[in-house]
């Protein structure tokens, strides 16, 4: 045992004497390098954000800086403390390449998360629909989208999904036109129809003058004579002027005694001679 004691000592006081201020030098190497780092991370954030770079793209760029600038602080300490780099270079490589094939759904989320955030298809506050959902967006994350429901659920969509299917911006025009279609009876005045709704269009405050409203014979239908409705709106006064338009047109056609049909099927009965 004595034996065993001397030895290990005498191994590790000549393992110090030949690779220690190598290792203190690996050590310092290290501490000042993992500093370096962190301030050069630091510091292109802030200039992104200067530049007016996205806040997310940002502190992602800064992460992927920083882990960048650690990796290459490692192998040097490791190469100064005496270690193979070369074979520690292929043991990494070998398990970044299994983690990669393990992780391949989540590196597909990070990539479109990355397409996502440089080409700005949206931003926070839009309402879209992606992924086949609809929702306003509340956070763009690297791998998902986070969007909120009008009835206030929240849903998590993965940023593959969006980017591989078609996707639409509700609000990313500060205007909107509004699409009705009213029908009216082939036995009513059709001229006096739309004067009436051209008045209720021009007495709705949130319709805008520019572009001119849209109010149009667009079918003549199996039970109705349709009009279009187009009128244009700031975009956060679309459903207003949706719904007021739709509740204003019935009470003005009831005063005016203006039908609106509804379907309806007419059956004959025929008497059948039996003899």
């Amino acid at each position: 045992m004595e034996f065993n004691i001397a030895q290990i000592t005498d191994t590790l006081t000549s393992y110090m004497t030949q690779y220690g201020l190598r290792i203190v030098v690996a050590l310092i190497i290290f501490v000042i390098g993992r500093i370096i780092a962190k301030a050069v991370a630091n510091g292109s954030q802030r200039v992104m954000l200067k530049a007016k770079v996205d806040e997310t793209l940002a502190s992602f760029l800064r992460n992927i800086i920083y882990y960048a600038l650690i990796a290459a602080v490692v192998i040097a300490a490791l190469g100064q403390a005496g270690i193979n780099v070369t074979s520690f270079l292929a043991v990494l490589g070998a398990a970044g390449l299994a983690v990669g094939l393990a992780l391949k759904d989540s590196l597909s989320n990070f990539a479109a998360g990355v397409m996502l955030i440089l080409l700005k298809f949206f931003r926070k506050g839009d309402y879209v629909t992606a992924g086949g959902v609809s929702g306003t967006v509340t956070a763009i994350n690297i791998f998902n989208t986070v969007l909120t429901t009008p009835d206030n659920m929240v849903i998590t969509v993965p940023n593959s999904a969006i980017l591989g299917g078609t996707i639409t911006n509700v609000t990313a025009n500060d205007t909107r036109r509004v699409d009705l279609v009213f029908g009216i009876g082939y036995g009513d005045d059709l001229l006096k129809a739309k004067k009436t709704l051209e008045r209720i269009v021009s007495e709705e405050p949130r319709v805008l003058a520019e572009p001119a409203p849209t109010i149009e014979v667009s079918e003549l239908a199996d039970s109705s004579v349709n009009f279009v409705v187009r009128p244009w709106c700031k975009t956060s006064d679309y459903w207003g002027v949706y719904f007021a338009l739709t509740e204003k047109v019935k009470l003005v056609f009831d005063q005016e005694g203006i039908s609106i049909p509804f379907p309806q099927q007419d059956v004959y009965m025929h008497a059948v001679d039996k003899n």
